[in-house]
């Protein structure tokens, strides 16, 4: 009765909660699913529109798209996923330490997030990326670069709060080291906040991603990512339309789903801290 009741309340976010699942055994079954394998190439049938051979046409190689596109949600899905916990871990870790902390150690890693936010994000990552060499690692390390700073300063703040009350000063007051006051009192109490802006970041991320593949900077052909198909079909677009047209369809659902589902989801604490 209770889930009966909890997805009347909040259709939205169940209905983007399945498809984002969708998404999710779509790239873990990718092997399954993909009708042929996307790094075979077929000479006898390059630039092929759908048909009933290829349902969503071939590439100039003679691959087929839908496989690559299937397979593709297995790239893109990991590099974002990845990409999500190490900026999380890394602005959380941070902010958390600057926080609780202060003095020397909250001026160092303030003043290097200010340093950071001071560029324009993506111009900053594609320099990161450039100087590193492009493979997904370094797109990884490069957007992590210029993105924990915002995490870093929303857990400095939920610190800065939670450490002023009655309880953290009983803490204290009792003998607990620093160690325990952050991992059993502070963490588990920001820790919520802190994952749903990380699931409301997939989609932003996700886009950041495909950018430095699309520039070359980020996956490499011939892995089938998006934003690398993205930029493989460029200089066709005019001849052969569909092989930008379907990777980027795929980018805009997969962005337009995570993003609804974070939304829905910070709704959805709003709604307790308030009942609370």
């Amino acid at each position: 009765m209770k889930v009966t009741k909890f997805i009347k309340l909040h259709k939205q976010l169940v209905f983007f909660l399945i498809v984002a699942l969708l998404i999710v055994l779509v790239a873990i079954f990718a092997k399954q699913i993909a009708p042929r394998d996307p790094l075979i190439a077929i000479m006898e049938r390059p630039l092929r529109a759908p048909d009933k051979i290829n349902l969503l046409g071939t590439d100039t190689l003679g691959r087929d798209i839908l496989s690559r596109i299937i397979y593709g949600a297995r790239y893109s899905l990991f590099m974002t996923l990845m990409l999500v916990a190490v900026v999380f871990i890394l602005g959380t870790t941070l902010g958390l330490l600057a926080g609780y902390f202060g003095g020397i150690v909250d001026t160092i890693i303030m003043r290097l997030a200010d340093m950071m936010v001071s560029f324009p994000g993506i111009i900053l990552a594609i320099a990161i990326a450039g100087l590193l060499g492009p493979s997904m690692t370094n797109a990884i390390i490069a957007i992590s670069a210029v993105t924990w700073p915002k995490y870093a300063r929303l857990s400095r703040s939920m610190v800065l709060k939670i450490k002023k009350e009655l309880y953290i000063e009983a803490a204290r007051l009792t003998g607990s080291r620093d160690k325990d006051i952050l991992f059993k009192y502070i963490l588990p109490n920001m820790v919520t906040l802190m994952l749903v802006t990380a699931i409301s970041d997939i989609g932003a991320l996700m886009l950041e991603i495909s950018a430095l593949s699309f520039l070359g900077f980020g996956a490499q052909p011939p892995i089938p990512e998006w934003g690398s198909m993205l930029n493989e079909g460029r200089t066709y677009l005019a001849k052969a339309p569909w092989l930008m047209l379907y990777p980027g369809v795929a980018i805009v659902i997969v962005v337009v789903v995570f993003n609804m589902l974070g939304d829905n989801i910070k709704d959805l604490i709003d709604i307790k801290e308030e009942d609370f």
